[in-house]
């Protein structure tokens, strides 16, 4: 292992210029913090700005780090601590694992702390963060706790409605304990209590707002429509979805076939944004709910909670590839048997392709964004119709005016970037002689076979697939050609 390396390209890790000794909470916090989230090394011998310093006597700091994180550290978290040689120096390198017996607590001059890692800090765990590494050291969740409100006195005619027409079976009492809704007591668990028909958990509410322009402050009429819904689970998402669908607009165009819709916003992944946001939310986080807001450009859709894994969902660098990891598995595997979600993990990759299929049709690479942090998750979908109108990329732009605090601010760089290039490629593409050409084959190529793939106008055009979508797009904009059905089993229509 090279430190320069490491410390260059890895962020789980904490440097140290020497080892305290009479005060050892300043390196023993960051082993708390790393055993009781993700992992991480520390890094003895290395200033703050990443100069290597070494160690006089690397070998008598290894020994007693081991030794004081024996005494006064419990549970004892497991490490890996090696001496590491570079540039004729020596130093301490401690890999601490990620723990399953949470919380680890230190001893420090009578002081009992834990502590989780924030970004590159290691701070100490509050109460609602002590909740959680408790119930992780139990493998517990919190909806499958036993709540005291007692079965008996609540009803599920929803739950029963919802799962008949999803199942053809009719919801048996004896699901409830089966399906993790009722304790051996006869007692709700979380998850029951989230389900009854009236919840008696309070903050398991949905607030909605349409609010009046691109911003929350428009000066005239702040909002022009807005509405607090409470009840179970089922009802909060229906209320939800049916809030957005109310609070958009579709527009719709004859083809020789019929009628084409184009709505807003993708409804799949409305609805997906919305389920994930209850599902998935950290419920310990009391006096906190989702919010749906809609302004002219956007949907910012908020859950409390951030990333199961601790990683903001912004560095994530495939979406697609994120492991399934559920906060709450007794809701979300109820979920799955009712229809209202697919399979684990697939929850980004049916957002994202729903907007890749939609802004096809509309306007050009238009990307949802995500952004999270320790205490929510919010994700920004852009209205389809306002960035075809404005430009892909001006609805971003606006967006970014408003401040580092805004979280559609923070859409995924890469993304936005993408869209502002491929808008001013777009205009090159319809103005330049060989795109010219380019347009005038792929248009026959669909005349001639209304089935063609984007494979066999690549082959025709010579053309990356990006190039051959930079100009179906123009001939879309055009109003040439428009596209019936999904990649698979779909089909092009000539409109003129």
């Amino acid at each position: 292992m090279n430190l320069r390396d490491y410390i260059g390209e890895a962020t789980a890790y904490d440097k140290k210029l020497m080892l305290e000794r009479k005060d050892p909470t300043s390196w023993l916090k960051s082993v708390s913090a790393f055993a009781n989230t993700q992992g991480g090394r520390l890094l003895f011998g290395v200033a703050n700005d990443g100069a290597l310093a070494g160690l006089a006597d690397a070998q008598s700091d290894a020994e007693f780090i081991s030794e004081t994180i024996k005494m006064q550290m419990d549970p004892v978290p497991e490490i890996d601590l090696s001496l590491h040689e570079e540039d004729s120096k020596r130093f301490v390198v401690v890999e601490i694992k990620a723990g399953s017996e949470t919380p680890y607590y230190t001893f420090v001059k009578g002081h009992r702390d834990a502590y989780i890692r924030i970004g590159n800090e290691s701070v100490r765990a509050d109460a609602i963060q002590l909740k959680r590494l408790v119930l992780k050291g139990a493998h517990r969740s919190w909806d499958s706790l036993a709540t005291s409100f007692q079965r008996k006195d609540y009803s599920f005619e929803v739950l029963y409605a919802t799962y008949h027409e999803s199942t053809k079976f009719s919801f048996e009492e004896s699901d409830f304990q089966s399906f993790g809704l009722v304790s051996d007591k006869g007692l709700l668990t979380n998850a029951g209590a989230l389900f009854a028909d009236h919840s008696p958990i309070r903050y398991s509410r949905i607030f909605c707002t349409r609010w009046n322009g691109l911003t929350k402050s428009n000066g005239v009429m702040d909002a022009l429509d807005d509405d607090e819904f409470a009840g179970g689970i089922i009802t909060l998402l229906e209320k939800g979805f049916d809030f957005v669908r109310t609070n958009s607009k579709k527009k719709w165009r004859k083809t020789l076939k019929g009628r084409v819709e184009y709505p807003e916003y993708p409804l799949r992944a409305v609805r997906e944004c919305i389920v994930n946001g209850l599902i998935h939310r950290d419920y310990l986080e009391f006096g906190s709910e989702v919010h749906i807001d809609m302004f002219d450009d956007r949907i910012e859709i908020f859950s409390p909670g951030g990333m199961m894994s601790g990683v903001p969902v912004q560095k994530v660098p495939d979406l697609r590839k994120v492991g399934s990891m559920r906060r709450n598995p007794v809701i979300a595997d109820l979920f799955q048997r009712l229809d209202l979600m697919e399979r684990r993990g697939s929850g980004f990759g049916k957002i994202l392709d729903a907007y890749m299929y939609a802004s096809e049709r509309i306007a050009q690479h238009v990307v949802p964004s995500f952004v999270s942090d320790p205490s929510g998750f919010v994700v920004t979908l852009p209205n389809l119709h306002y960035a075809a109108s404005h430009g892909a990329e001006a609805s971003f732009a606006v967006v970014k005016k408003r401040g580092a605090k805004s979280s559609a601010k923070r859409v995924v760089g890469s993304d936005a970037k993408s869209s502002a290039k491929s808008g001013a490629n777009s205009s090159a593409i319809r103005h330049g002689k060989a795109a010219g050409k380019n347009e005038k084959i792929i248009f026959r190529a669909i005349r001639d076979n209304l089935h063609v793939s984007i494979v066999e106008l690549q082959r025709k055009t010579k053309l990356s697939d990006s190039g051959v979508r930079k100009i179906i797009s123009v001939l879309k904009a055009k109003g040439k050609i428009t596209r019936v059905g999904g990649t698979h089993g779909g089909h092009w229509e000539l409109v003129k």
